[in-house]
């Protein structure tokens, strides 16, 4: 039976990209596959194609899926008109709950692949992610490196340089306004913006 996937790591660990080749590997083998994310983010949709597109430049169009919608609808609709042997979901950490569930119930036909964060930039699950490790049949870390060699494990937001840790839970951005760190860089460095 196909199962759902969970692969998760911080920003910048090239999460996408593994969600492209992913893609590629299903394709190369003459399978459909369906691509897909949450409309929260726009990030590539620029040409007004939306687009999942990874730092390390591979990219490809997607459909896209609202907070409202239904992606077993989707999945129905697509499958009808050209055939779906495997759904790839990034940026998994915006669906809904909802949209989780219906990743799991997808699994009775199709393998589905769930890509994204863990966690926010407070350290807190998304309520996407809180779902998917509920109810995933296989986790796994995609692991990255902070800038002082140990593994980096959060998302830590800079505004105007300046790292935070308060604001809103989501602001859409890449290295401009994000960087992992391990925890212990993230706390010195909380701490040290406090104490200015």
């Amino acid at each position: 039976m196909p199962r759902l996937y969970f692969k998760y790591g911080t920003m910048g660990s090239s999460k996408s990209a593994q969600a492209l080749m992913a893609r590629f590997n299903y394709m190369q083998k003459g399978m459909k596959v369906l691509l897909v994310k949450p409309s929260i983010d726009n990030r590539g949709d620029e040409e007004g194609t939306p687009k999942i597109r990874s730092r390390i430049g591979l990219e490809a169009e997607c459909k896209i899926l609202t907070p409202d919608q239904s992606l077993v609808q989707m999945y129905r609709e697509v499958k009808q008109s050209q055939g779906v042997d495997c759904i790839i979901l990034d940026e998994a950490q915006f669906c809904t709950k909802e949209q989780i569930d219906e990743c799991k119930a997808l699994t009775q036909e199709v393998p589905v692949l769930c890509y994204g964060l863990l966690t926010n930039f407070k350290c807190q699950l998304f309520e996407g992610s809180k779902r998917l490790v509920e109810v995933a049949d296989s986790l796994n870390e995609i692991k990255s490196v902070c800038k002082c060699g140990r593994k980096a494990s959060i998302n830590a937001r800079f505004v105007d340089g300046k790292l935070v840790d308060d604001g809103p839970v989501v602001l859409i951005g890449g290295d401009e306004c994000y960087e992992n760190m391990c925890y212990w860089c993230w706390k010195k460095e909380l701490e040290a913006q406090k104490n200015k």
